[in-house]
């Protein structure tokens, strides 16, 4: 075991545990954000940068601070180091120059895109970006193609986090799309259009930060706070059948994997749970997924249900004749 401390809380936890996961192990108040950074695939992360914090002791063995700001989700921690996220100025300032980086190139077309409401980028540059830009020249852009049947990907909003080329390596059974060409002119794609076809590709939607890969079947149906996730399951002879259900009325619109308070894909699901099963009747409704109250999508969104038995009616009785003049 090992103690470091993260914006002066000090933590104990295994040898070989990073930065970002003992910070996470803390609360989200130290957590550094994440766009690229999955725990439940591996090698993924130290491609966004957005994670990036200041070690001002190293370990009490060598106390030095490390002389540049470094990436804690692939950073181990030392015992006894000393770590500034949020309480760093140096963190802060270099987070801004970050998200600037990220938005050179991503579009500003919240207003259109399905991933509005619950884009990582979305509350970065809210909770990190600045106001102004200093761009003033022509974003790149591509044209939107199909990489699968139900799969369409926006490459204009791609921010090259590799985490759905590392669904595809690590959880389908053939990796068909990767990353294409060098520098600026890098981008997610595959040689022939619709040839990515698996059980489990429609995942690689789930574990997108931003809008780059989209649901076909879901498009421009309805916003996600008009939305109300629900919990459900069904027995699948591919996958867990852990789902979260979002219905507008008594329709479901969409289904995806749950995920947890950091975003993270819980359990990944088959196609055949999210394209093909799509009435309330093909699924056991457990409860209201759990939002974060910070959310858009908590609006109007209730866990704890009162049942009538719980409160009693505060009847008025109207006073009579003699109690008035009283």
């Amino acid at each position: 075991m090992a103690k470091v401390t993260i914006d002066g809380i000090e933590i104990e936890v295994p040898e070989g545990t990073t930065i970002l996961q003992a910070a996470r192990l803390i609360g989200p108040e130290v957590a550094p954000p994440a766009m690229c950074y999955h725990s439940k695939l591996k090698t993924s992360g130290g491609y966004c940068r957005t994670c990036l914090v200041e070690v001002t002791k190293g370990s009490e063995k060598d106390p030095r601070p490390m002389p540049k700001l470094v990436p804690s989700c692939r950073t181990t921690i030392m015992d006894g180091m000393e770590v500034g996220n949020k309480s760093s100025a140096k963190v802060v300032e270099a987070r801004k120059g970050v998200v600037e980086f990220l938005l050179l190139n991503h579009p500003l077309d919240c207003p259109i895109c399905d991933q509005a409401g619950e884009c990582h980028l979305q509350d970065l540059s809210y909770e990190n970006g600045t106001a102004k830009t200093r761009t003033d020249f022509e974003r790149r852009t591509f044209n939107k193609i199909d990489i699968g049947s139900k799969i369409q990907l926006h490459m204009t909003r791609c921010i090259l986090c590799y985490r759905c080329v590392k669904v595809a390596d690590q959880i389908t059974d053939k990796r068909i799309h990767g990353v294409l060409n060098r520098g600026e002119a890098s981008e997610i794609s595959t040689y022939i259009e619709n040839v990515v076809e698996n059980d489990f590709s429609g995942n690689v939607i789930d574990v997108c930060p931003v809008g780059a890969l989209t649901d076909k079947t879901f498009r421009f149906k309805s916003r996600v706070w008009f939305t109300k996730p629900m919990q459900a399951h069904r027995d699948c002879d591919k996958c867990t059948g852990k789902v979260n259900l979002w219905f507008k009325g008594e329709e479901v619109l969409r289904v995806t994997g749950r995920k947890d308070q950091w975003g993270e894909v819980e359990e990944f699901i088959c196609n055949t749970c999210r394209f093909d099963k799509k009435k309330t009747s093909d699924w056991t409704v457990e409860k209201p997924a759990p939002i974060n109250h910070h959310s858009v999508i908590s609006a109007n969104h209730y866990e704890v249900f009162v049942k009538p038995t719980e409160f009693k009616l505060n009847v008025v009785k109207p006073l009579s004749i003699e109690e008035k003049a009283n």
